[in-house]
Protein backbone atom coordinates (compact mmCIF):
# COMPACT_ATOMS: atom_id res chain seq x y z
CA UNK A 1 0.00 0.00 0.00
CA UNK A 2 1.00 3.40 -0.89
CA UNK A 3 1.96 5.83 1.97
CA UNK A 4 -0.44 9.24 2.76
CA UNK A 5 0.55 11.66 -0.42
CA UNK A 6 2.92 13.31 1.81
CA UNK A 7 3.70 16.03 -1.67
CA UNK A 8 0.73 16.77 -3.14
CA UNK A 9 2.12 20.36 -3.98
CA UNK A 10 3.92 21.27 -7.22
CA UNK A 11 7.61 20.76 -7.50
CA UNK A 12 9.28 24.26 -8.96
CA UNK A 13 12.35 24.13 -11.28
CA UNK A 14 14.59 23.43 -9.00
CA UNK A 15 12.80 20.32 -7.44
CA UNK A 16 12.21 18.61 -10.70
CA UNK A 17 15.05 16.77 -10.38
CA UNK A 18 13.45 14.62 -7.83
CA UNK A 19 10.52 13.81 -9.92
CA UNK A 20 11.03 10.24 -10.66
CA UNK A 21 11.50 9.82 -6.40
CA UNK A 22 8.47 11.46 -5.68
CA UNK A 23 6.46 9.31 -8.26
CA UNK A 24 8.24 6.10 -6.64
CA UNK A 25 6.91 7.35 -3.22
CA UNK A 26 3.81 7.82 -3.62
CA UNK A 27 2.37 6.96 -7.37
CA UNK A 28 2.07 10.91 -8.53
CA UNK A 29 4.14 13.90 -9.02
CA UNK A 30 2.92 17.71 -9.76
CA UNK A 31 5.20 19.83 -11.67
CA UNK A 32 5.01 23.25 -12.20
CA UNK A 33 5.81 25.13 -15.42
CA UNK A 34 8.73 26.30 -14.67
CA UNK A 35 9.38 22.56 -13.63
CA UNK A 36 8.18 21.02 -16.61
CA UNK A 37 10.18 23.54 -19.17
CA UNK A 38 13.93 22.38 -16.96
CA UNK A 39 12.43 18.62 -17.45
CA UNK A 40 12.08 18.77 -21.00
CA UNK A 41 15.16 21.10 -21.19
CA UNK A 42 13.32 23.85 -23.10
CA UNK A 43 12.68 27.83 -22.56
CA UNK A 44 9.07 27.66 -21.31
CA UNK A 45 7.78 29.87 -24.09
CA UNK A 46 8.89 27.20 -26.30
CA UNK A 47 5.99 25.01 -24.95
CA UNK A 48 3.42 28.20 -24.90
CA UNK A 49 4.60 27.99 -28.82
CA UNK A 50 2.71 24.84 -29.08
CA UNK A 51 -0.81 26.08 -27.48
CA UNK A 52 -2.06 27.18 -31.44
CA UNK A 53 -2.44 23.00 -32.30
CA UNK A 54 -5.40 22.78 -29.77
CA UNK A 55 -7.36 25.56 -31.89
CA UNK A 56 -7.62 22.76 -34.57
CA UNK A 57 -8.79 19.59 -32.54
CA UNK A 58 -11.57 17.88 -34.33
CA UNK A 59 -14.13 16.46 -33.10
CA UNK A 60 -14.38 13.04 -30.84
CA UNK A 61 -16.82 10.94 -32.36
CA UNK A 62 -16.77 8.41 -30.16
CA UNK A 63 -18.20 9.56 -26.98
CA UNK A 64 -20.79 6.89 -25.83
CA UNK A 65 -22.77 8.79 -23.72
CA UNK A 66 -24.10 11.71 -26.53
CA UNK A 67 -21.83 14.62 -25.57
CA UNK A 68 -20.16 16.92 -27.80
CA UNK A 69 -17.79 18.14 -25.38
CA UNK A 70 -14.37 16.92 -26.68
CA UNK A 71 -12.39 16.93 -29.55
CA UNK A 72 -9.04 15.33 -29.30
CA UNK A 73 -6.18 14.03 -31.95
CA UNK A 74 -3.94 11.04 -31.49
CA UNK A 75 -0.28 10.06 -31.84
CA UNK A 76 1.94 7.16 -31.35
CA UNK A 77 5.83 6.74 -30.98
CA UNK A 78 7.93 4.05 -29.07
CA UNK A 79 11.16 5.36 -27.16
CA UNK A 80 14.21 3.11 -26.29
CA UNK A 81 15.60 5.15 -23.54
CA UNK A 82 18.59 3.12 -23.07
CA UNK A 83 19.36 4.22 -26.97
CA UNK A 84 18.27 7.74 -26.40
CA UNK A 85 15.38 7.38 -29.28
CA UNK A 86 12.39 8.05 -30.11
CA UNK A 87 10.32 7.46 -32.88
CA UNK A 88 6.77 8.23 -34.62
CA UNK A 89 4.92 5.06 -35.69
CA UNK A 90 2.47 4.76 -38.72
CA UNK A 91 -1.27 6.43 -37.70
CA UNK A 92 -2.77 3.61 -35.47
CA UNK A 93 -6.33 3.75 -33.77
CA UNK A 94 -6.48 3.64 -30.07
CA UNK A 95 -8.19 1.05 -27.90
CA UNK A 96 -8.83 -0.19 -24.25
CA UNK A 97 -10.37 -3.26 -22.42
CA UNK A 98 -13.16 -2.55 -20.78
CA UNK A 99 -11.40 -3.92 -17.61
CA UNK A 100 -9.72 0.06 -17.86
CA UNK A 101 -12.96 1.99 -19.61
CA UNK A 102 -15.99 0.87 -19.06
CA UNK A 103 -17.21 3.29 -21.52
CA UNK A 104 -15.29 3.24 -24.52
CA UNK A 105 -13.34 0.21 -23.69
CA UNK A 106 -13.59 -2.85 -26.35
CA UNK A 107 -13.78 -0.59 -29.31
CA UNK A 108 -11.31 0.82 -31.86
CA UNK A 109 -11.80 4.61 -32.53
CA UNK A 110 -9.59 6.21 -34.69
CA UNK A 111 -8.61 9.48 -34.21
CA UNK A 112 -7.37 11.99 -36.64
CA UNK A 113 -3.32 11.78 -36.33
CA UNK A 114 -1.46 15.06 -34.65
CA UNK A 115 -0.98 18.09 -36.47
CA UNK A 116 2.23 17.30 -38.71
CA UNK A 117 4.03 20.86 -37.14
CA UNK A 118 3.00 19.04 -33.77
CA UNK A 119 4.40 15.91 -33.98
CA UNK A 120 7.78 17.28 -35.38
CA UNK A 121 7.98 20.17 -32.72
CA UNK A 122 11.21 20.00 -30.96
CA UNK A 123 9.42 21.53 -27.63
CA UNK A 124 7.04 18.62 -28.05
CA UNK A 125 9.53 16.04 -28.81
CA UNK A 126 11.64 17.60 -26.19
CA UNK A 127 8.50 16.80 -23.42
CA UNK A 128 7.85 13.29 -24.43
CA UNK A 129 11.18 11.87 -24.49
CA UNK A 130 12.53 13.62 -21.27
CA UNK A 131 9.01 12.38 -19.37
CA UNK A 132 9.74 8.67 -20.84
CA UNK A 133 12.89 9.59 -19.17
CA UNK A 134 11.78 10.26 -15.45
CA UNK A 135 9.57 6.83 -16.17
CA UNK A 136 12.09 4.43 -16.95
CA UNK A 137 13.40 5.83 -13.60
CA UNK A 138 10.65 4.85 -11.68
CA UNK A 139 9.70 2.05 -13.52
CA UNK A 140 8.81 -0.98 -11.52
CA UNK A 141 7.57 -4.35 -12.22
CA UNK A 142 3.69 -5.55 -11.47
CA UNK A 143 1.51 -8.25 -12.06
CA UNK A 144 -0.94 -6.37 -14.22
CA UNK A 145 1.79 -4.51 -16.52
CA UNK A 146 4.62 -6.30 -18.80
CA UNK A 147 7.94 -5.56 -17.79
CA UNK A 148 9.85 -2.61 -18.54
CA UNK A 149 13.13 -3.42 -20.97
CA UNK A 150 14.04 0.27 -22.20
CA UNK A 151 11.14 1.08 -24.09
CA UNK A 152 8.02 2.33 -24.28
CA UNK A 153 4.52 2.25 -26.34
CA UNK A 154 3.88 6.37 -26.01
CA UNK A 155 0.17 7.21 -27.19
CA UNK A 156 -0.23 11.01 -27.19
CA UNK A 157 -3.76 12.90 -26.95
CA UNK A 158 -4.31 16.39 -27.46
CA UNK A 159 -7.69 17.32 -25.93
CA UNK A 160 -10.22 20.23 -25.71
CA UNK A 161 -12.98 20.03 -23.26
CA UNK A 162 -15.54 22.79 -23.83
CA UNK A 163 -18.25 23.87 -22.63
CA UNK A 164 -21.05 24.75 -25.44
CA UNK A 165 -23.33 22.55 -23.97
CA UNK A 166 -23.38 23.98 -20.31
CA UNK A 167 -20.77 20.92 -19.48
CA UNK A 168 -18.08 19.74 -20.68
CA UNK A 169 -16.65 15.88 -18.88
CA UNK A 170 -12.40 15.60 -18.99
CA UNK A 171 -13.05 12.18 -18.08
CA UNK A 172 -16.70 10.83 -18.87
CA UNK A 173 -15.14 7.23 -17.54
CA UNK A 174 -15.28 8.42 -13.98
CA UNK A 175 -12.24 7.26 -11.76
CA UNK A 176 -9.74 5.12 -13.83
CA UNK A 177 -6.37 3.83 -14.67
CA UNK A 178 -5.46 3.81 -18.25
CA UNK A 179 -4.31 0.05 -18.41
CA UNK A 180 -0.51 1.21 -19.14
CA UNK A 181 2.36 2.04 -16.96
CA UNK A 182 2.68 5.94 -16.38
CA UNK A 183 0.28 8.33 -17.29
CA UNK A 184 1.62 12.17 -17.87
CA UNK A 185 -1.42 14.97 -17.99
CA UNK A 186 -0.45 18.60 -18.90
CA UNK A 187 -2.47 21.41 -18.90
CA UNK A 188 -2.22 23.60 -21.72
CA UNK A 189 -5.06 26.32 -21.45
CA UNK A 190 -7.74 26.51 -19.16
CA UNK A 191 -10.36 29.68 -20.13
CA UNK A 192 -13.43 30.95 -18.69
CA UNK A 193 -14.33 27.43 -16.30
CA UNK A 194 -14.93 26.97 -13.44
CA UNK A 195 -14.65 22.85 -11.79
CA UNK A 196 -12.28 20.29 -13.62
CA UNK A 197 -10.67 19.57 -10.43
CA UNK A 198 -8.42 16.57 -10.08
CA UNK A 199 -8.50 13.46 -8.02
CA UNK A 200 -5.91 10.83 -6.96
CA UNK A 201 -6.93 7.79 -4.85
CA UNK A 202 -4.52 4.83 -4.04
CA UNK A 203 -6.06 2.09 -6.29
CA UNK A 204 -5.42 -0.10 -2.95
CA UNK A 205 -6.53 2.46 -0.18
CA UNK A 206 -8.42 4.63 1.30
CA UNK A 207 -5.63 7.91 0.54
CA UNK A 208 -6.44 10.32 -2.02
CA UNK A 209 -6.00 14.06 -2.96
CA UNK A 210 -7.90 16.96 -4.98
CA UNK A 211 -6.29 19.91 -6.83
CA UNK A 212 -6.83 21.75 -9.58
CA UNK A 213 -4.44 22.11 -12.52
CA UNK A 214 -4.63 26.23 -13.05
CA UNK A 215 -0.93 27.36 -14.18
CA UNK A 216 -0.56 26.69 -18.04
CA UNK A 217 1.74 23.43 -18.88
CA UNK A 218 1.33 22.57 -15.15
CA UNK A 219 1.84 18.60 -15.25
CA UNK A 220 0.97 15.42 -13.30
CA UNK A 221 3.04 12.73 -13.37
CA UNK A 222 0.84 9.17 -12.61
CA UNK A 223 2.11 5.91 -11.81
CA UNK A 224 -1.02 3.90 -13.31
CA UNK A 225 -0.88 0.20 -11.45
CA UNK A 226 -0.37 2.69 -8.10
CA UNK A 227 -3.48 5.44 -8.40
CA UNK A 228 -6.59 5.72 -10.24
CA UNK A 229 -7.49 9.43 -11.30
CA UNK A 230 -10.37 11.40 -12.25
CA UNK A 231 -11.04 15.14 -13.08
CA UNK A 232 -14.90 16.54 -12.70
CA UNK A 233 -16.84 18.22 -15.10
CA UNK A 234 -16.22 21.56 -16.01
CA UNK A 235 -19.02 24.45 -16.50
CA UNK A 236 -18.80 27.83 -18.07
CA UNK A 237 -18.05 31.29 -16.34
CA UNK A 238 -19.70 33.29 -18.11
CA UNK A 239 -19.44 32.82 -21.75
CA UNK A 240 -18.42 29.22 -22.95
CA UNK A 241 -14.81 28.11 -22.01
CA UNK A 242 -12.64 25.22 -22.56
CA UNK A 243 -10.19 23.41 -20.66
CA UNK A 244 -6.79 21.95 -22.82
CA UNK A 245 -4.64 19.15 -21.85
CA UNK A 246 -2.25 16.90 -23.27
CA UNK A 247 -2.14 13.51 -22.07
CA UNK A 248 0.61 11.09 -22.74
CA UNK A 249 0.52 7.22 -22.04
CA UNK A 250 3.58 5.56 -21.34
CA UNK A 251 3.56 1.54 -22.05
CA UNK A 252 5.94 -1.40 -21.65
CA UNK A 253 5.89 -4.30 -24.02
CA UNK A 254 3.43 -3.08 -26.87
CA UNK A 255 1.37 -0.64 -27.56
CA UNK A 256 -2.60 -2.23 -26.26
CA UNK A 257 -4.70 -3.80 -28.81
CA UNK A 258 -7.56 -6.19 -29.31
CA UNK A 259 -6.96 -9.36 -28.19
CA UNK A 260 -5.98 -11.71 -31.53
CA UNK A 261 -8.92 -14.60 -32.39
CA UNK A 262 -7.13 -18.20 -31.21
CA UNK A 263 -6.38 -19.91 -33.91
Amino acid sequence: MLPTFPHPDALTGPESAHAADHLRAQGFVRLAPDALAVTAGVPLDALHGLDPFWHDLPPDQHLKDGGRYRRRRHGSFVQDTRAGLLAAVPHRPHWQPTTYNALHGGMLRDFAPLAPAMAASPAFLAVVQRLGEIFAAAAHDTPSEPPFDGRWFIEAHPFRIDTTGGVGRPTPEGAHRDGVNFVAVLLVAREGVVGGETRVFQADGPHGVRFTLEQPWSALLLDDPCVVHESTPIQPDGAAGWRDTLVLTYRAGDFQDPPQPVQ
